[in-house]
C-alpha cells in the first residue's frame, strides 16, 4: 500500500473512532439532560448532563468501539512501521551501506 494510501487510511480510520466516540458523548448527554427533565428538574444546567456524560462514556466507549479502536490502532502501527522502514533505508543510503534504488 502506497504511503499516501497508508497516511489517508490512518486519518480515516482515526477520524470515524473520534466521531464516534464524541457522538456517543452528545448522545448520553442528551439522555442525561432529557431524563431530568422528564423528571421535573427544569433548572438542569447543561454543563451537568455533558460532564456525567463524559465520565459515563470513556469507558463505556472503550467497550463498545473496540473494533473501531483495534482498526484505528493497526493503521497507525502500519503507518510508523512504513516511516521506520524508510527511516532505515534513508540512514543507510546516507551511510553509504546501500546502493540507490534506481
Amino acid at each position: 500500500m502506497s504511503e499516501s494510501r497508508q497516511g489517508s487510511r490512518l486519518v480515516l480510520d482515526v477520524l470515524i473512532y473520534a466521531a464516534a466516540r464524541l457522538l456517543l458523548v452528545v448522545a448520553l448527554a442528551a439522555l442525561i439532560f432529557g431524563v431530568g427533565h422528564l423528571l421535573g428538574v427544569r433548572d438542569f444546567p447543561l454543563v451537568v448532563a455533558l460532564l456525567f456524560a463524559l465520565v459515563i462514556a470513556l469507558p463505556l466507549g472503550i467497550w463498545l468501539f473496540a473494533p473501531l479502536r483495534r482498526r484505528a490502532t493497526a493503521s497507525v502501527a502500519a503507518f510508523d512501521e512504513r516511516r521506520r522502514k524508510d527511516r532505515e533505508q534513508l540512514q543507510a543510503r546516507l551511510r553509504g551501506d546501500q546502493p540507490p534504488a534506481p
